[in-house]
């Protein structure tokens, strides 16, 4: 606006003029403060070291390998002793070869004493071809009534579906162990079993295997709850168009999955019911807190990489005395089995007073105020394994029973449908479970089936 504009209005408009201009000039001014305070956040973020597997909760597969220096080889490797296939300790079948006549001269040998001087095995696999059975049923006219009879059906082999339970057993393990879909899962039973089998009936073999294994791992839940201790740990899952949350509760020799649209408190309350165990295994995610009826068990492991994120950052006053803390620790859990009960009771009480030691420090960065806030926090749960020895000291036991779904998600990216993940989680809770009591994958299934 010119001068002269300005001098043509009169004292109300002037007035009106310069509120808007004030109320323009506040507006910008609040933007600037928004603006240089978000400048300043990222600038403290650019000197903030990145996050790793090894120092945070990223998983390795989002973690990148440094590309080894070709000068840093190791060289020639040192000679070990030989190795080679042990025997079978029980073979089909056995052949003793007999020489027939001396290798030197040709004399013949049949009737002289040998002895044997060496053994080998010779693996081979049968023709893989389905086995099927042709049962008809016949039916006729009862001579003394007059009226029609008819032939049952086998118990073994029930009219309906044809397929029996080791080729179900077969398809569920090749489906749910090794993540095989299921155009490939109808092209793998084609070319190696040869057996014609549509998507459609491998999605119905499924859907009837629903019953038996959510059984099952009815019961796997029901001595979970029966025991003190239990473990726990989520990661996500596509179900459809959403991202549902697959959760593992386990301890000792049982592990039950399930998988629900919710990642709070509600899934724990639906499992738990009215029990409270005694003892509980997790990181700090609030969902997983405040279930114990004695005392929960954080995860060291967690909070270690945490520790080690905080001296990448800077923080060099509380974060390594607390890092030397929780691998001291660790190494106890490690030792505990060899240690008598005094002895974990010493340890304790010098952890105890590490720690107390520790909080009394102020750390220097802002990833060690973090840090000392969350050490603060679950400050009573950190040394439970040192008082109840079936606690683990970290939950690096549920990151094992979900790394196999994690591969399976992203293998198959996810289900179509909630009853094919709520399968998936019934079968999985089988399949590990066999696993820690050392029974086979296909011999879980069957028992199950």
């Amino acid at each position: 606006m010119t001068r002269e504009a300005l001098e043509s209005l009169d004292k109300e408009a002037l007035i009106q003029l310069v509120l808007a201009q004030a109320e323009t000039i506040a507006q910008l001014t609040r933007h600037v403060e928004v603006l240089t305070a978000r400048v300043a956040d990222l600038e403290a973020k650019l000197g903030l070291p990145p996050k790793t597997p090894d120092n945070s909760s990223t998983p390795p597969s989002q973690g990148r390998k440094p590309s080894a220096d070709p000068a840093s080889s190791k060289g020639r490797r040192r000679s070990h002793p030989g190795a080679h296939r042990p025997l079978h300790p029980n073979p089909t079948r056995r052949r003793d070869i007999l020489a027939e006549r001396c290798e030197h001269c040709g004399t013949d040998v049949t009737g002289v004493m040998q002895t044997a001087f060496h053994a080998y095995d010779h693996i081979e696999l049968p023709k893989i071809a389905p086995d099927v059975t042709r049962v008809t049923l016949h039916r006729g006219l009862c001579p003394c009534c007059r009226r029609p009879f008819r032939a049952e059906a086998p118990a073994d082999m029930p009219p309906g579906s044809p397929f029996g339970p080791n080729v179900r057993a077969f398809v569920i393990y090749l489906r749910v162990a090794h993540a095989i879909s299921f155009e490939r899962l109808a092209r793998l039973m084609s070319d190696l079993v040869g057996l014609s089998i549509s998507e459609g009936a491998l999605v119905a073999m499924l859907a009837e295997s629903r019953r038996p294994f959510a059984r099952q791992a009815g019961l796997i839940r029901a001595r979970l709850l029966a025991g003190a201790v239990l473990e726990s740990d989520e990661t996500s899952v596509r179900v459809g168009k959403r991202n549902w949350w697959l959760w593992t509760f386990h301890h000792g020799a049982d592990c039950c999955f399930v998988v629900r649209p919710s990642r709070g408190k509600d899934v724990v309350a639906a499992f738990l019911g009215e029990v409270r165990p005694a003892f509980w295994v997790s990181d700090r995610f609030g969902a997983q807190m405040g279930w114990a009826g004695t005392a929960n068990q954080v995860c060291l492991a967690h909070l270690l990489r945490d520790a080690e994120y905080a001296v990448e950052a800077g923080d060099l006053t509380f974060a390594p005395g607390l890092r030397r803390l929780l691998v001291r620790a660790c190494a106890i859990g490690r030792r505990r089995p060899a240690l008598a009960d005094a002895t974990l009771r010493t340890y304790r009480h010098q952890l105890d007073a590490e720690l107390d030691r520790l909080l009394r420090i102020t750390p220097m960065h802002a990833e060690g105020d973090t840090l000392k806030r969350a050490i603060e926090g679950c400050r009573h749960s950190l040394f439970t394994f040192m008082v109840e020895r079936s606690v683990p000291p970290t939950n690096n036991g549920s990151e094992r029973a979900l790394r196999p779904c994690a591969v399976f998600r992203k293998v198959t990216n996810g289900f179509r449908s909630e009853w094919g993940a709520h399968l998936y989680a019934d079968v999985r809770s089988v399949l590990e479970t066999a696993r820690r009591r050392a029974i086979g994958a296909l011999d879980a299934i069957r028992a199950t089936l």
